[in-house]
């Protein structure tokens, strides 16, 4: 089936705001509770950068979390963006905010942020001896930690994963790679979906580079440290135990490889049966964002796969309509999708 392209709001999204507008005929006291945990990940213990395997993670409870409690609910995994933390994004879009309007329309559930900053400013939400396997965090061991906490629809059918830009990569690779576990995605402006490359030039600044420069360097430069030590790991090469992509100056192809291996575009092929066994999946992008291309050729290679998918174009760049987009698609996305006992 082709993926179905919706303008500014998807035709589900409509069709699931509607239906909680008539579901909620008395108004909800929309009083959400929001916590702030620790999770403990076995799977990140012993990586080579020294990331904290104990993980701060933002939990919001729904209204009647703490009346009805013999209620379970469905959760909501969101993963944030690159160089910022789980708390700058609940600045940035105000998950309790958000819960209270998804309340209000009669739909309640359990949102659960995990944080993903590391060293050099993010995870990729990959799976590294050197950064620390961030996929069997989010996919086990945080997932874990929640149904033996809270009182959540335990299985994959009450479960979904979002994230925005490093965190929309995340929601497509750890959704392809645990299809056991989520039953709904939805990336928002997802980013590094095609296959990374680098220039002799950029290799040799970055092999330039001491371990202090390279943590007070740009986005770029950090961003350029994260993904190669999520993707090109080297535990034989400190202080940084990875490999950059080039040596002295030459690219290596066999870096490239192991890159490409991570970028979903390419992942897709290899997972089609599991996304096509979601119950449903949605992606969107601003028609002003610098990762609209990738976002456009990643929905193509959806549809050439016959994965069903909604894929939105709006108005907007790569941050600037991330909250209202959370408040009135994300959310209503699961609400539509996720099972409530």
């Amino acid at each position: 089936m082709r993926g179905r392209v919706v303008g500014h709001v998807s035709r589900i999204i409509r069709a699931v705001m509607g239906l909680g507008l008539a579901m909620a005929s008395v108004p909800v006291a929309a009083q959400v509770t929001v916590e702030r945990i620790r999770v403990h990940g076995p799977s990140l213990e012993g990586n080579l950068e020294g990331n904290d395997a104990d993980r701060d993670v933002i939990v919001v409870l729904p209204p009647g979390y703490g009346r009805e409690t013999a209620r379970r609910y469905p959760v909501v995994y969101f993963l944030h963006g690159f160089s910022a933390t789980a708390q700058k994004y609940d600045e940035f879009v105000d998950f309790r905010a958000a819960m209270e309007a998804e309340a209000a329309r009669g739909h309640e559930m359990i949102l659960v942020v995990p944080d993903s900053y590391t060293k050099h400013g993010g995870s990729m939400y990959s799976n590294s001896p050197t950064v620390g396997d961030f996929e069997g965090f989010v996919a086990r061991d945080l997932v874990a930690y929640v149904d033996g906490h809270y009182r959540t629809v335990a299985r994959r059918e009450g479960r979904g994963l979002a994230g925005h830009s490093m965190g929309g990569y995340g929601t497509f690779k750890i959704g392809m790679k645990f299809p056991q576990t989520f039953s709904s995605l939805y990336a928002m402006s997802g980013c590094c979906l095609s296959a990374r490359t680098v220039t002799p030039e950029r290799g040799r600044e970055l092999e330039a580079m001491t371990a202090e420069q390279a943590l007070a360097g740009d986005f770029g430069t950090r961003a350029d440290f994260a993904a190669a030590a999520a993707w090109s790991p080297a535990p034989d090469k400190p202080p940084f135990f990875l490999d950059l992509g080039t040596r002295d100056g030459v690219v290596q192809d066999d870096v490239l490889a192991e890159w490409a291996a991570n970028a979903p575009i390419a992942l897709v092929p290899q997972y089609a049966a599991a996304l096509k066994g979601m119950s449903a999946i949605a992606m969107d992008v601003g028609d002003a964002d610098f990762l609209l291309a990738d976002n456009q050729a990643m929905t193509r290679a959806l549809d050439r796969f016959g994965v069903t998918h909604d894929f939105t174009l709006y108005e907007g760049d790569h941050v600037n309509r991330v909250a209202v987009r959370f408040r009135d698609a994300v959310l209503p996305f699961f609400a539509g999708h996720l099972a409530t006992e």
